[in-house]
């Protein structure tokens, strides 16, 4: 079955940067589109960047300039690379594709911005 598993989230502070990782298993990778969502306490997971199977990326307002997403097909895995990060940049973090008809989600990494 499909497995999203997200890793490299923790505390930093204001201005600092942080590098997230998802490691995909049971799905052709190379294939999808991949894309880092993020959830704040009390409201609905909001879309942060993608990248599609070809490489080009899209990325939310508020982060363009900051994150960048990447991906290794040869690992299977996708990348965001946050910099200088914001107080509100604070949420747990989620890596989604949409497999076999249904959306994919890991576990979560939670990152945290704080002085």
């Amino acid at each position: 079955q499909v497995q999203l598993v997200e890793s490299g989230g923790g505390l930093v502070q204001p201005g600092g940067s942080l590098s997230l990782s998802c490691a995909a298993s049971g799905m052709i990778f190379r294939l999808y589109s991949m894309g880092w969502y993020r959830q704040f306490p009390g409201n609905q997971r909001e879309w942060v960047a993608d990248i599609s199977s070809g490489g080009s990326t899209n990325y939310t307002d508020s982060v363009k300039g900051r994150f960048t997403i990447s991906r290794d097909n040869a690992k299977n895995t996708v990348y965001l690379q946050m910099n200088s990060l914001k107080f509100e940049d604070t949420a747990v973090y989620y890596c989604g594709s949409y497999v076999g008809g249904k959306n994919r989600w890991g576990q979560g990494t939670q990152v945290t911005v704080s002085s």
